[in-house]
């Protein structure tokens, strides 16, 4: 069996339906990065003990979502904010809290700024009052420019990167240990790795919406090797025997 990693989930408000309060997603093009990369895909709710959860995991992806609610980075909410649901929020936070250094983390997107968010860092609320364009919303394909040695770079075997962007909001104050490693062309932080973990990498970009890109299949491949590692460690050195 591969490594098991979990994919946090969405959680998407079902107002005036009885039969739920939300539902859980996670869109499939997740799931099926992982699993083509070697990895068990698995999803984790809301609902989940964190404690319990980092002790099942070998792997931490955190997807695209909505936008964190700038009250955890000490802004004033934006008018073009649409807020991830708080559920979401405070599990992944727990998740993260929770999470041995050891434990391999790769950030999608919103997972590229909760990260980020987590480690102290501040977020542009949006991208077009700097830029005075939606350049990074639409979907095209984007060129990166990667840190040398960064692990990006090192697992696609390239310092240039393309994929797509759909995102408003970016990195704008780096939080503690977090290295800014790749960057559109227009300065947009597209890539940071977390210095004070083992592997926790996170990228703006969409990667697993590119999976006809060997590159991209790399990034995918290069994090589920991580977590074979770390799986492999445990088992080597079980806790407490």
């Amino acid at each position: 069996m591969g490594p098991v990693i979990g994919i946090t989930a969405d959680v998407k408000t079902n107002d005036g339906d009885a039969r739920t309060p939300h539902d859980l997603r996670v869109k499939g093009n997740y799931a099926q990065a992982i699993a083509e990369a070697g990895g068990l895909p698995i999803l984790v709710p809301p609902d989940a003990a964190a404690e319990e959860i980092v002790e099942l995991i070998d792997g931490l992806l955190i997807p695209g979502g909505d936008d964190i609610d700038p009250v955890h980075f000490g802004q004033a909410l934006h008018p073009e904010a649409l807020l991830q649901n708080p559920l979401r929020y405070r599990a992944e936070s727990a998740l993260y809290r929770a999470a041995p250094k050891a434990l391999p983390i790769f950030g999608i997107c919103y997972g590229c700024q909760f990260i980020n968010v987590m480690q102290g860092g501040t977020l542009i609320q949006h991208l077009p009052d700097l830029t005075g364009a939606m350049k990074h919303t639409g979907g095209e394909v984007q060129k990166y420019e990667l840190e040398p040695e960064s692990r990006v770079a090192k697992a696609i075997g390239s310092n240039h990167a393309e994929g797509k962007s759909y995102h408003h909001q970016a990195i704008e104050q780096p939080g503690r240990d977090v290295r800014i490693t790749g960057h559109a062309e227009d300065g947009t932080a597209e890539a940071i790795e977390v210095a004070d973990r083992d592997w926790t990498v996170a990228v703006q970009w969409h990667p697993e919406r590119t999976l006809d890109d060997e590159a991209m299949r790399r990034l995918f491949r290069a994090f589920v090797e991580e977590a074979a590692a770390y799986r492999a460690q445990r088992r080597a050195h079980p806790v407490g025997v």
